[in-house]
């Protein structure tokens, strides 16, 4: 089942057998150099232990449980359409072959991945891994000026996108001519898009790249309190290694479940709370053609019998006063993420539904939850504790331990750990061997840790992590705007909502029809959920003597006046 790469064995000092199947380097050569890794430890769970020094984890996760009896079960479900993991493994292995034999795809290239969570997708992502290339998802949200950052940071020539999201992908590839293989498809693959006739015209079957556990498998861009997405980038090991620490200690994935949530496949959250999981245990998914409402939701979960679901905190909000209206009684496991989860809503959700929802906390840069805790263990207001395989700790500035119930940084060691793509950001993340998230926590005796507040300028809302200062730089871009500064201001049914203080330039009206046609214009330059829902115009802004923003004295400002 092995594809050697041609044979060739390219030496690599980051990997510890000295041998990576990548044939194109571009990840081994831009990772951070070695002493500012995190230390990595593998001894705390015996499961971890287990890893060959080869694995794909395109092939474990799709062709593995194929060949131990989950063939004919069903893995992924979209409208009236069900794929078991055989028909997963055939479509995948011929999208490989396109990918490799009419695109040119060599081990270690880059793909770009564009469409809503879908059954192709799912199916091109297992076939960028099966064919050794690295995986770079992205949301269907994003705009060109967005995609042209990720095609020019992790120097992408590969693409493949819903036809749905065909513009955007056009226009980014005029502005980067050299996205030269980009093909499309449909949500289930059998329209008329390039990529749907491409595999009709394929065999199944395909020779599976012999990755080493250590070669990247997938880059993930998240927006950093500078406003510069950062690139992290993750092993064929770690893709697997979060498998089997959150779901596999806490009961989270069984071959009966059938997963749904909201958080895209390009959120490591999404990725592998309706992918991973469910495929490392024989589990299933369903995903829909729209976004679903609290309504829709209910319905969803009543009709297709969900066992599990992975969403944010302010969906748990509204589904809590929708219980008496459904039957949701196959609904057992709960996972919340994205943002704190409020004692408050855990209480509402589970006095009206009986279920302990799962609060985790996860990063990008650590590809999934770290802390969390049983369904059992859980205990709202708080949480949880480093979950198996994990060790946490609070301390101060200068990386002294605290004692408990006293707030500091949160800071975190494991199986997975955050690798930069050529970022000087990595020396903030890592110090010391430890991995800083930025969360101010406490930890209390029992050793449950209790969020405090974000360390850094990240707006969440709604369970998005969002830039602020990549919101000021599109209100720069108006013409109307001559200085701008952008927070998040407290919301009780999003935890925050960006706010911007708008200077204006001479001869523009501050107005409600300026503030729409704000609004509007950023919508435009960077994805939609990122504009400024409050729009407060000033004649001036908080300022240093040396003319640097003063973000923090607008931050307090609105804190003065919490929501009612």
């Amino acid at each position: 089942r092995s594809r050697k790469s041609g044979g060739v064995k390219r030496m690599s000092k980051h990997l510890p057998g000295g041998t990576t199947a990548h044939i194109d380097t571009f990840a081994a050569d831009n990772l951070p150099p070695r002493d500012q890794w995190p230390e990595f430890d593998f001894d705390s769970l015996p499961i971890l232990q287990t890893y060959p020094d080869r694995m794909n984890a395109g092939v474990e996760l799709l062709d593995h449980m194929c060949e131990t009896g989950h063939g004919d079960s069903p893995v992924l479900h979209y409208e009236e359409t069900t794929w078991t993991y055989s028909d997963l493994r055939d479509i995948a292995d011929r999208i490989a072959k396109v990918l490799v034999e009419d695109h040119g795809l060599v081990p270690g290239n880059r793909v770009l991945l564009r469409a809503a969570n879908n059954p192709m997708l799912v199916a091109c992502w297992c076939a960028v891994l099966k064919a050794g290339g690295i995986c770079v998802t992205t949301m269907q949200l994003l705009r060109a000026r967005e995609l042209v950052y990720i095609v020019e940071k992790a120097e992408i020539r590969h693409a493949l996108c819903d036809i749905s999201l065909a513009e955007a992908m056009e226009e980014t590839c005029s502005r980067k001519p050299e996205l030269t293989e980009t093909l499309y498809f449909t949500a289930t693959g059998d329209g008329d898009a390039s990529l749907d006739k491409a595999i009709t015209d394929k065999s199944g079957g395909f020779e599976n790249c012999d990755t080493a556990a250590d070669d990247t498998a997938l880059i993930a861009f998240t927006s950093g309190t500078t406003g510069t997405p950062k690139a992290t980038m993750h092993f064929h090991r770690d893709i697997i290694a979060m498998c089997d620490c959150f779901p596999r200690s806490f009961g989270m994935a069984e071959p009966h479940d059938i997963f749904t949530g909201t958080p895209p496949l390009a959120f490591t959250f999404g990725l592998g709370g309706l992918t991973c999981f469910p495929m490392r245990f024989g589990a299933s998914t369903r995903f829909f053609p729209a976004p679903l409402g609290p309504e829709d939701m209910m319905a969803a979960i009543e009709k297709y019998k969900i066992t599990s679901l992975y969403t944010a905190p302010t969906l748990y909000r509204l589904l809590a006063d929708l219980v008496d209206k459904y039957d949701i009684s196959s609904l057992e496991k709960c996972v919340s993420a994205g943002e704190t989860l409020p004692k408050a809503t855990w209480e509402a959700f589970h006095n009206a539904t009986g279920i302990r929802i799962v609060d985790g906390l996860g990063s990008t840069e650590m590809i999934h939850i770290f802390v969390a805790a049983s369904r059992e263990d859980m205990r709202p207001g708080f949480t949880g504790k480093a979950i198996p395989g994990y060790r946490a700790k609070i301390v101060d500035e200068d990386g002294n331990d605290l004692g408990p119930n006293q707030p500091g940084l949160l800071a975190v060691k494991g199986p997975t750990g955050c690798r930069y793509l050529s970022d000087e950001r990595q020396k903030v993340y890592v110090k010391d061997g430890w991995n800083y998230p930025g969360d101010m926590y406490e930890m209390n005796e029992e050793g449950y840790f209790r969020y405090v507040a974000r360390a850094d300028d990240m707006i969440i809302s709604a369970g998005y992590n969002i830039s602020g200062p990549e919101v000021e730089a599109a209100l720069l871009d108006h013409e109307a705007v001559i200085e701008c500064a952008v927070i998040g201001k407290p919301d009780e049914k999003r935890t925050s909502i960006v706010k911007a203080f708008i200077v204006l330039r001479d001869g523009f009206d501050a107005n409600e029809t300026m503030t729409k046609t704000l609004q509007d214009f950023v919508k435009n330059e960077i994805a939609p959920y990122k504009y400024p829902r409050e729009i407060e115009f000033v004649a001036d802004l908080p300022k240093t003597e040396t003319g640097k923003l003063q973000r923090f004295r607008l931050r307090d400002q609105e804190k003065s006046h919490p929501p009612p």
